[in-house]
């Protein structure tokens, strides 16, 4: 009998090899398979016959088949299915291709109904491979009515995808409603199994719209009720009031080689007055690439370290030890002149900076010291490499004030003594437990840390504040004067050479290059470049002479090459193209956030219609981190010598990254060339994962919202829906959201 979590492989038809291809989309229990969700529909709603086709619509015929027959091709080696099909008002003629089997499937007599597109074909009416079913009694699920497609696998059709639905699609009714009955009440909204039904079998317009408000719903409204719960959380939370130290804070930005722009100045002053509360500060730090959120957040940290009255640390933790071992680096310069003392605590690096103060005694924390009621300092540690056991000591004594980290942080060992401001740069890549270990880490003490989410992510603000309902939101929208633009060209196949040429011109000058690509390995079938592939290409034909390497996510994080050769490793790999000592270094969207590589001009991106705007903005935004100008080459479609051109649409998307360089403007214009779930859904990481709901649904977002406010206030711990607790612990696991 087959239920719910019943495996996918016990429904008839699904074998392993079948079985294999829809694990890949996400679909291995019947309970997946009901959840997987068509993104449009083929409206076959009318009838049209025969006579009344025309080029170029998409139509539904029933008719009679008056001649099948293969054929097979002379000029192409394949085989041609041919037949007439009539109605009572005329015949046409369709054509299938390379599908020999369907003249047996159907015979002359055979009642069918076909769907698809009516094109030309030699002065004639006809209809190129439209979907096929032989018609009995009972509605057609193929070709008639409102019909959905979703998206697909290697070797896996819609028909495949709808006659699986079809035939469990009566368990839905099975299924958990964990949306509390008052609201659905209130609402009007459909039941679960309800809407599960109507959106893979509707039968009409509105079927759908009730069933997408109901399953947008389900989405939205798990974000808000989770953001509201850490929002009372916090509330009822206590956190250390840091009083602003306004001298330092001016010493310390008088003390910068730039100005600081107005956006910056604003949000630390944001910033500054929630760490000066005795509630916890939960904010975000929303910035483009090369805003500046990192000289925001020193200002903050700054704040905490030189405070005489609690002798408090900061924590900024990052994703990878390649930033943190860049932020250890540029922070430590920021603050060599002051008497802070900074570790970096990653899993294969461990260090100590700590400078001699130049600046006034009161700013380098000599005078104006801590009474003798107060905490004192630790004799500081040496400045230099230590052991894990040694940094983990130093951490929990207190001799550090700010530690800069990667996961290596939360690892339960470490603990600090007075963790009053925890940072998280890019937010997005830490789950909501991380985050909460996290501010764990303060020892005995009572008191939660402030904390500061950063992320350059480009989100408009209204969606912002939709994600993140719990956090503040401070947003960096001005760029540091004298910033150069990039030079962005959409670089047609035929113009190839001479972008090569400048790329070598580049090097001849000592900079480096970026060469982007959306696979790491070969696909015949995607048809567009490969990480392999394209270094293979560089290194071995177009600039054997250069030194090249490459890097994508699957490769180990740390250690080198037995022989002592090429780094094989992505830490050592970042550290040798930062050194230098790589010309060209080949990608996946791995660079994507992060580094800082100030001698890398130009950035080449291989199939760039695969990526979106936002996140094309992002790979831009790894070079012209200099003086220099720099530039940032876009190629689209697929393989060299392919003879496919790129659409209008496609030339259309990549020129408004042409043309604009505003990180929160490309992101909303993606909304409009791509749609909500490309822009923010799985393919940009750290976004809750949406299928239905759109992000610019503001109504539903407002109804999900107050409808959340409502039930926390009612009862925060949600005690009387038991089933709601559950679907909410279930969605957290799956979701990185902060």
């Amino acid at each position: 009998m087959l239920t719910l979590t019943t495996d996918i492989t016990k429904i008839n038809r699904v074998g392993v090899a079948t079985a294999r291809k829809l694990k890949r989309l996400g679909v291995e229990t019947i309970q997946d398979l009901l959840f997987y969700f068509p993104f449009r529909y083929d409206d076959f709603t009318k009838l049209t016959k025969v006579e009344d086709l025309q080029h170029g619509m998409r139509a539904n015929i029933v008719g009679q088949i008056e001649l099948i027959q293969n054929k097979r091709s002379p000029r192409k080696r394949m085989y041609l299915t041919e037949a007439l099909v009539s109605d009572e008002t005329e015949t046409v003629k369709v054509i299938w291709f390379n599908q020999p089997f369907i003249a047996r499937n159907l015979r002359v007599g055979d009642k069918v109904s076909l769907a698809g597109k009516v094109e030309h074909d030699h002065g004639g009416i006809v209809m190129k491979s439209p979907v096929y079913e032989k018609v009995f009694y009972g509605a057609s699920v193929h070709t008639q009515g409102l019909v959905p497609n979703y998206h697909l696998t290697a070797n896996i059709t819609q028909k495949q995808i709808r006659f699986l639905i079809k035939q469990v699609i009566g368990l839905a009714n099975k299924l958990l409603d964990w949306l509390p009955d008052n609201i659905k009440g209130d609402l009007k909204m459909l039941g679960l199994g309800q809407a599960i039904t109507k959106i893979h079998f509707p039968e009409n317009q509105n079927d759908i719209k009730q069933a997408r408000r109901r399953l947008a719903f389900n989405e939205l409204f798990l974000i808000q009720l989770q953001s509201q719960l850490i929002k009372q959380e916090l509330k009822s939370s206590q956190a250390q009031a840091i009083p602003f130290l306004k001298q330092e804070t001016k010493e310390f930005v008088d003390s910068l080689p730039f100005k600081l722009t107005n956006a910056q100045r604003k949000a630390a002053w944001e910033i500054l007055l929630d760490i000066s509360k005795d509630k916890p500060m939960a904010r975000l730090l929303e910035g483009d690439v090369g805003s500046g959120k990192t000289v925001v957040a020193v200002i903050a940290m700054l704040n905490v370290a030189l405070n005489p009255e609690y002798l408090g640390q900061a924590v900024l933790m990052v994703p990878t030890e390649i930033l943190a071992q860049q932020h250890f680096n540029s922070i430590s310069r920021l603050l060599a002149r002051t008497s802070i003392k900074i570790g970096l605590m990653t899993r294969s690096a461990r260090r100590v900076a700590q400078k001699e103060p130049t600046l006034s005694p009161r700013f380098a924390g000599e005078a104006g010291s801590p009474s003798n009621d107060k905490p004192t300092p630790k004799s500081p540690p040496k400045e230099g490499n230590v052991s894990k056991k040694k940094m983990i000591e130093i951490i929990k004594k207190g001799e550090v004030d700010i530690v800069i980290g990667t996961h290596a942080l939360i690892q339960e060992n470490v603990e600090f003594k007075n963790l009053v401001l925890a940072i998280i740069d890019e937010q997005h890549r830490f789950g909501v437990e991380q985050r909460k270990t996290l501010i764990n880490k303060s020892g005995d003490r009572p008191n939660v840390p402030h904390l500061l989410s950063m992320t350059a992510t480009p989100i408009p603000r209204s969606l912002a504040l939709a994600l993140y309902g719990d956090l503040d939101l401070s947003i960096l929208d001005e760029m540091p004067k004298g910033r150069k633009h990039i030079v962005t060209q959409v670089v047609p196949e035929e113009k190839r050479e001479d972008a090569y040429n400048f790329i070598r011109e580049q090097i001849k000058q000592s900079r480096q290059v970026f060469v982007i690509c959306p696979l790491i390995d070969f696909s015949d079938k995607l048809g567009v470049k490969s990480v392999k592939e394209e270094y293979e290409k560089l290194d071995k034909q177009v600039f054997p002479d250069l030194r090249i390497n490459y890097l994508h996510g699957r490769m180990p994080a740390r250690g080198r090459s037995a022989s002592g050769g090429k780094a094989t490793s992505k830490e050592q790999i970042m550290q040798d193209f930062l050194a230098n000592k790589i010309n060209i270094l080949v990608s996946t969207s791995v660079v994507e956030v992060g580094v800082d590589v100030a001698n890398a001009t130009i950035m080449m991106i291989e199939g760039a219609e695969r990526f979106g705007l936002a996140q094309l903005h992002q790979f831009r935004g790894r070079v012209g981190r200099s003086q220099h100008q720099s530039y940032c080459f876009l190629f689209a479609n697929g393989r060299q010598g392919s003879g496919i051109l790129p659409s209008d649409k496609t030339l259309k998307r990549l020129q408004a990254l042409v043309s604009c360089h505003d990180g929160f403007a490309l992101a909303k214009m993606d909304l409009k060339f791509r749609g909500p779930g490309e822009v923010y859904g799985t393919a940009q990481k750290g976004f809750p994962e949406l299928k239905i709901a759109s992000l610019y649904d503001y109504q539903l977002m407002k109804q999900t919202r107050d409808e959340a406010v409502k039930l926390v206030n009612h009862d925060k711990s949600l005690n009387k829906w038991p089933e709601l607790v559950k679907k909410l612990g279930e969605w957290e696991k799956k979701v990185h959201l902060e």
